[in-house]
């Protein structure tokens, strides 16, 4: 007969990681090293920039009227003898330059948006990395929107309110150079406070906040708001403050709402729901039956005492 070989019994090796559908290993449960999160950053840092420089490639072939377009709610308002100047030679180059990168970097914004929350995405459970792309895509509409929101309906209000000092003794003639830093200036603080919806979201869902701090701390918010608008907005007057601290405070209270549904409290009490079990019939389950006493005829110990001779 032959002898059968045992073998000792050990922890099984470790196997190869299971592949997604799409080929990649999922990293679930596994800490990521710094040289790893290094890596990632520099990843998407190099994906942006390539956008961004892509952008500016096809945004430079319509600098000009891209400016253009920059410069028509002041053109309304300026005087007739008023035009834009440049006090340097290279100053019109360098202006295009600057228009064509601003433009590319718009065009590419949702791109960028959807590296940050990519870079992120490590930190979050696997479910909820679907939201990756909707979210990418949501950062460029709401930083779009509010870059349209300055331009439409702050741009005219200001300058207008900048002519009203014009008059036969002082003639107003905008420089390029500065009247492109104030417009680039408001439109990237107004699409930046447009993303204060997602920000609060992506703090919720990490439950770093939720809806009941948000409310206690409705009243600071609005404080904050006007402080931000005094120091963004170029006129120093209150309807100014109020273009930015009104729909500021406008999307705290959408943030606030957010929080509410999309908050880790929220959504770990719907899961708790989900995982009770249900009662049948619709009535309430049966009591348990009661625990068995001792036998009859025995003491307070169940010990049956012996029978008298």
């Amino acid at each position: 007969m032959s002898e059968e070989v045992k073998t000792p019994e050990g922890p099984a090796a470790p196997g190869p990681e299971a592949p997604t559908p799409d080929g990649e290993a999922v990293r679930q449960h596994k800490e990521m090293t710094l040289l790893e999160h290094l890596g990632d950053l520099r990843n998407c840092l190099v994906r942006s920039v390539i956008a961004v420089g892509v952008g500016f490639g096809l945004c430079y072939a319509w600098a000009k009227p891209i400016f253009h377009f920059l410069m028509e709610p002041a053109i309304r308002f300026l005087p007739p003898k008023s035009t834009f100047i440049y006090t340097s030679l290279p100053e019109g180059f360098f202006t295009y330059m600057k228009v064509a990168l601003v433009a590319g970097v718009f065009a590419a914004a949702p791109y960028i948006f959807y590296q940050i929350w990519k870079f992120v995405a490590p930190g979050l459970y696997q479910d909820e990395r679907k939201w990756l792309i909707p979210i990418g895509a949501a950062s460029g509409l709401f930083f779009t929107s509010g870059a349209a929101f300055a331009y439409y309906i702050v741009f005219p209000w200001a300058f207008e309110f900048f002519m009203t000092y014009a008059d036969e003794f002082i003639t107003p003639m905008p420089a390029l150079n500065d009247y492109l830093s104030l417009t680039l200036t408001l439109l990237f603080a107004f699409g930046i406070i447009f993303e204060l919806p997602l920000f609060i979201f992506f703090l919720a869902r990490l439950g770093i906040v939720n809806s009941k701090q948000l409310r206690k701390a409705r009243r600071w918010a609005i404080l904050a708001a006007f402080v931000v608008a005094a120091v963004v907005t170029p006129t120093p007057d209150a309807i100014g403050q109020c273009l930015m601290a009104g729909p500021l405070i406008i999307l705290y209270e959408v943030g606030v709402w957010v929080a509410y549904f999309f908050g880790k409290e929220r959504i770990a009490r719907r899961e708790a729901k989900k995982n009770l079990p249900a009662p049948t019939g619709g009535q309430a389950p049966p009591p348990p039956p009661p625990a068995p006493g001792p036998p009859p005829g025995s003491d307070d110990s169940g010990q049956t005492p012996p029978a008298n001779p």
